[in-house]
């Protein structure tokens, strides 16, 4: 008897890496391992390489390539837009607008300057998570100096109008910044035609390698250095350069890109099955981010009076692999202050499940979770005492 298949169903957190990404990385652990700031011939080739990998991210937003800075990932990328503006601006503002829907990467940023006398506005957001591009015009200011506004939502998938949101900053000569790691490879991205100035990136978000990421920095930008020591990345970004990881990342996204809407096809044919018969065939159910203005893979759905903790190590048991939102606060036991943002009850958010899809599910893969889902729910909700009261008429429930 063979082993059980395991079902992954969490590419938000995480993705693996493509053969032929690893292909292209392989040389340089070993063969071309040379420092690309030396100057003799194996370090001139490794070089070439990074130089190689800044002009495939470049294509793949529009940049160019001088305008690409490598970085260890998305948080690193967001913490440095943050500050670094932060810092260089100081005498012309002190006002940062964000949105409560954040990754914790740019809010806990932002938490750190308000320590540093900067004013942080949090933009609300509507039950679906979309920004109200009125409501960004309205809170710039004469001290507004930066807006960050993430491009697709890391737990309910919601994709915000960034290029409306960047036009608006732009009009005001305020900078724009846009966390895109959940974006790329799943959404068209043009930073000169969307207004953009500045963008983070993360490997292995698109079936790259971890550890290796890029900030987009439109030239002439004004921002301070994060990392110093060392003048790589043209004395932007000390240290030495993760040559390997950087030529994966080249190759990576370049492989995401190359057909997004043929991706997008196949990915949101399965995801969009699954919403359906999910919402249909489990009561108290109901679909969390916009219905249509979402991220192809993005399944977020809560369970009225289920935990989520508990459906995650029932799902385990039958080798599904998933999430209740953002990897990075999977150990909180917080309900996630992305679902609190869209109005839903605390109760509810802590019932949520994330299921998010890429190129290595099946439609097998779709019917083993329709199989296994429902009878989970069942389960979880026959122990559960707040379920037990609904079903005597004690209390009501949500039907969606």
């Amino acid at each position: 008897m063979g082993e059980k298949r395991i079902i992954y169903m969490d590419h938000s957190a995480t993705t693996y890496v493509r053969k032929e990404v690893v292909a292209a990385m392989i040389p340089y652990f070993s063969e071309h391992f040379g420092n690309p700031s030396s100057i003799y011939g194996i370090a001139r080739e490794s070089k070439r390489a990074v130089d190689a990998a800044r002009v495939q991210v470049a294509k793949a937003l529009n940049a160019d390539p001088e305008e690409i800075y490598f970085t260890s990932g998305g948080s690193e990328s967001d913490n440095w837009a943050l500050k670094g503006v932060a810092w260089a601006n100081r005498k012309r503002g002190n006002h940062i607008i964000t949105t409560q829907i954040e990754h914790h990467a740019l809010l806990h940023s932002c938490q750190f300057l308000e320590k540093e006398g900067f004013a942080v506005t949090y933009l609300p957001v509507d039950k679906y998570g979309l920004v109200d591009p009125a409501m960004l015009e309205a809170a710039i200011t004469d001290k507004t100096i930066l807006v960050s506004i993430m491009y697709a939502n890391n737990e309910i998938g919601t994709i915000e109008p960034i290029a409306e949101l960047g036009a608006i900053a732009r009009a005001h000569k305020v900078y724009f910044h846009t966390d895109a790691v959940q974006a790329i490879g799943n959404v068209p991205i043009d930073v000169k035609a969307q207004n953009i100035d500045m963008l983070s990136l993360s490997a292995h978000k698109f079936y790259g390698p971890k550890g290796a990421g890029a900030l987009y920095i439109k030239k002439g930008v004004r921002i301070e250095n994060l990392i110093h020591g060392g003048g790589q990345e043209r004395k932007r970004r000390a240290g030495t350069e993760n040559l390997a990881g950087i030529v994966g990342m080249g190759k990576a996204i370049e492989l995401a890109t190359a057909d997004i809407t043929g991706h997008n096809a196949k990915i949101r044919a399965m995801r969009d099955r699954l919403i359906k018969t999910v919402l249909a065939e489990i009561p108290h159910t109901r679909l969390n981010g916009h219905t249509e203005k979402r991220l192809s893979g993005n399944f977020n759905v809560s369970f009225e009076f289920i935990e989520g903790e508990s459906m995650l190590l029932w799902l385990d048991d039958e080798g599904i692999c998933a999430s209740t939102g953002s990897a990075c606060t999977s150990g909180s036991l917080e309900p996630s202050h992305v679902l609190l943002a869209t109005g839903l009850p605390v109760e509810v958010s802590h019932g949520s499940l994330r299921l998010t899809l890429g190129d290595v599910n099946t439609e097998q893969d779709v019917d083993t979770v329709l199989a296994v889902l429902p009878k989970v729910g069942l389960r979880l909700r026959e122990m559960s005492p707040l379920y037990q009261k609904e079903r005597a008429g004690k209390e009501g429930g949500c039907n969606v």
